[in-house]
């Protein structure tokens, strides 16, 4: 199975098989079927894609129901350090972080379940994220939590005097006094 789990209730890293030979490679980064066999049955409605230089620091964001998005993320492009909090009330992982560097060239895949803040670092010179969400977006409902919380004690691998963080970002709540209706459903 091209799946591996976390320890984080429904957050999968999807390790696609890659076919390589002289002329390139070729891979399914999606396959409803396989998805399906895994237990992801998302229909995934938008797809999302971002170019940002060394440094950038996006997130951490969700959107609230009925609204809520899962996700699933690759970088096109370069290296992101992908991170995400489990913020579902009563999940065995509540608060617990998750970090995983995605790449143009290891293809992995992050699948983000909704009731998880996402964000990530840009670790290359630039990269380009591609991911798809099962729900539009919809502003009334976006919400998020301060990238540097000292609770969630990330470590983005980005000094403090390269990151570069939207006003927006900077002002997010600490998880502690976030907006949070969600509620595990194990």
């Amino acid at each position: 199975m091209p799946f591996i789990e976390t320890g984080l209730p429904g957050l999968l890293v999807f390790e696609p098989m890659v076919f390589e030979d002289s002329r390139g490679f070729f891979y399914e980064a999606y396959n409803q079927k396989t998805f399906g066999s895994a237990g992801i049955e998302n229909q995934f409605v938008q797809d999302n894609q971002s170019r940002s230089s060394y440094g950038v620091i996006r997130g951490l964001h969700y959107q609230t129901p009925p609204y809520a998005q899962a996700k699933l993320v690759r970088a096109l492009a370069g290296t992101i350090l992908d991170v995400v909090v489990d913020i579902r009330k009563g999940s065995p992982a509540f608060g617990k972080v998750f970090a995983i560097e995605l790449s143009a060239a290891n293809k992995k895949q992050l699948y983000i379940p909704a009731g998880f803040a996402h964000g990530f670092s840009v670790l290359s010179e630039t990269a380009e994220v591609l991911y798809k969400c099962d729900e539009f977006y919809n502003k009334a409902s976006e919400q998020g939590i301060l990238y540097s919380d000292p609770a969630l004690q990330i470590d983005w691998k980005i000094p403090a005097d390269k990151a570069i963080i939207s006003d927006k970002d900077q002002v997010l709540p600490v998880f502690a006094n976030c907006i949070n209706p969600f509620e595990f459903k194990g």
